[in-house]
């Protein structure tokens, strides 16, 4: 039977990055944790660490074991919050890091399932650099993290990327600017003035594609990494706004706008990104649950 005490041991090392640094967090010594380990690989017939040089390195069994650690330690520290909370009273906390490139409007349809669930659990939510985020879900600050694309491949986390679904990207402006355009959409986008989502936007690219591919050259007055700012100005006359099909209703509806068109082909795709490949988390598992139910529902009434 596995050892949990040994396999905690090794999960120390594997995080600090060494038996000396683990030994200096633990107040361990080196010796205890080296043994621990080497009982822990002779326990269960495999090698957990290769020594490269002076340094240990994990062999790809010790990385498949660090994963099912990491949601073994992860679920063990729920439980101990869960049970606090349910002792003195409190809801237990479900913690979100919504990236800023996220609409709010649509952060709110996907993480709305988790406010209904039988055990009501208190949301708090940050948002923030999606680097930045992915930092604090890496330490289980954040129980998962809401994007516009998965996980990079060049960011040193371990995590998974669970899609959540997609929305179609039509344009919005305001009375005053979409009388001021000509002709019919999308030949009107020529000369228009452009609001245009950042860098770190996934859909900026194939919206840049869609217009070059179409041969429309519109003006591009701001570009914007936070989403609501963009639409404030959107809201405001400063431009047509892209913005995702989902939240079409809400700009029309609150913000007076109307909708120019849609892009063919061109769609902002969500996902939920969690240090579970296997989703455990109740509340994560309902968000991702009524995710696609949500979004086609949203997408329906724009059609």
């Amino acid at each position: 039977m596995l050892n949990y005490k040994q396999l905690h041991h090794f999960w120390s090392v594997a995080r600090a990055g060494g038996i000396v640094r683990a030994s200096e967090r633990s107040g361990l010594a080196p010796q205890t944790l080296s043994g621990q380990i080497a009982t822990l690989e002779a326990s269960l017939g495999i090698t957990l660490f290769q020594r490269q040089g002076r340094r240990l390195v994990l062999t790809e069994t010790g990385r498949m074991v660090l994963d099912y650690a990491e949601e073994i330690f992860r679920l063990g520290s729920e439980l101990e919050e869960a049970i606090q909370s349910r002792a003195t009273g409190r809801m237990a906390p479900f913690r979100v890091g919504v990236a800023d490139v996220v609409p709010k409007a649509i952060a709110y349809v996907l993480l709305a399932p988790s406010m209904t669930l039988a055990e009501p659990m208190r949301i708090i939510c940050r948002e923030g650099k999606l680097e930045r985020l992915l930092g604090e879900l890496a330490i289980h600050k954040l129980d998962v993290v809401l994007a516009d694309s998965p996980l990079p491949s060049n960011m040193d986390v371990r995590g998974y990327s669970h899609v959540l679904g997609e929305s179609t990207i039509g344009f919005y402006a305001s009375a005053a600017v979409a009388d001021s355009l000509r002709g019919d959409f999308p030949a009107c986008l020529n000369g228009a003035p452009l609001l245009l989502p950042g860098l770190e936007a996934a859909v900026r690219g194939p919206l840049l594609r869609w217009l070059e591919d179409g041969k429309l050259r519109p003006r591009v007055v701001g570009e914007f990494d936070d989403s609501a700012l963009m639409r404030a100005f959107g809201e405001a006359g400063a431009g047509v706004l892209p913005a995702a099909s989902l939240i079409g209703d809400e700009l029309l509806a609150q913000g007076g706008m109307r909708r120019l068109g849609e892009a063919p082909g061109v769609v902002e795709t969500y996902y939920a990104i969690s240090v579970e490949r296997r989703l455990t988390h109740p509340a994560v598992r309902a968000i991702s649950d009524a995710a696609p139910i949500s979004i086609a529902r949203g997408q329906t009434a724009q059609g």
